[in-house]
């Protein structure tokens, strides 16, 4: 059974909330917006990026592809091309494919349901519904990583690690939920759990769902970027031009098989396209 939540205890949890937001709350240009397209573009990018990292490729992206359409209408290697140093390149491709059939199936005008946000590609549940809230106003119910925070910390403190999971959590959120303000409600959320990680052990690691990301270091990704890099800077006359492995390899001093693990990966998610030892950022 659900934990239910007695009257005062949620009142004194939501008070807890709203006066570190007063106090401590961020600004960040995506919450000055009810765009969904803006909205939909910081959400995708702040998934496992850290936001001193996605404020100034923001404000880039919007500037070169100021609507879902101005994206539909570019070419996905440009799309890939901006995106460079944000890590995690299948999300560039997933937020291309969503602006594509939202400007061929609905007009360029996204749908406001969480339900027909989470049908385009690559959106997922969490996503459709942070859209759903941060741009019209919704009051859904979803968890990220600092959100589990606050609800780990306040609620299931001294569990044992990798124990608690969303299913716990969900119906606590949803019982907290201020349905008046939700943008507000989960930005201080958001900026809560953000500051708690800094004051106290990871209250995460409480989580079934948590997981330390591995070193950067001589890993697969640091591989699938350096691929992305030297393919987005080895463009002439605006058109993008192949590289060999074996080039980019030395061009970036990773390793050559690493480098060819990570083209193989990139090629499967339709990211880069292969011919032998020869690449090229995929044309769509």
């Amino acid at each position: 059974m659900p934990r239910l939540l007695e009257a005062a205890e949620r009142d004194e949890f939501r008070a807890a909330i709203h006066e570190n937001y007063r106090r401590r709350g961020r600004s960040f240009p995506w919450r000055e917006t009810e765009d969904p397209y803006a909205v939909l573009v910081s959400e995708i990018m702040l998934q496992q990026t850290q936001t001193e990292r996605v404020v100034p490729k923001y404000a880039a992206w919007l500037a070169r592809f100021p609507t879902a359409e101005a994206l539909a209408a570019s070419p996905l290697p440009d799309a890939f091309a901006l995106w460079n140093g944000l890590g995690y390149n299948r999300r560039a491709r997933f937020l291309w494919e969503a602006c594509k059939t939202v400007a061929s199936d609905y007009g360029g005008v996204f749908p406001r349901d969480a339900d027909a946000l989470d049908a385009l590609p690559g959106i997922g549940a969490y996503t459709a519904r942070a859209v759903s809230t941060f741009a019209f106003g919704k009051p859904e119910v979803f968890i990220e990583t600092n959100i589990r925070s606050v609800f780990l910390f306040h609620f299931f403190s001294g569990q044992p690690p990798g124990s608690v999971h969303d299913r716990e959590i969900l119906p606590l959120v949803e019982q907290t939920l201020e349905r008046g303000e939700p943008r507000v409600w989960y930005y201080a959320l958001m900026d809560y759990g953000a500051q708690l990680k800094k004051a106290v052990r990871n209250p995460n690691r409480a989580s079934a769902h948590y997981a330390k990301q591995s070193r950067f270091a001589g890993s697969l990704r640091q591989a699938r970027g350096a691929i992305l890099r030297a393919l987005s800077a080895n463009a002439e006359g605006g058109a993008y031009q192949p590289l060999s492995l074996r080039a980019i390899s030395e061009r970036e001093s990773v390793g050559y098989e690493r480098i060819k693990q990570a083209a193989a990966a990139l090629a499967a998610e339709r990211i880069i396209e292969q011919d032998g030892d020869a690449c090229a950022i995929a044309a769509g």
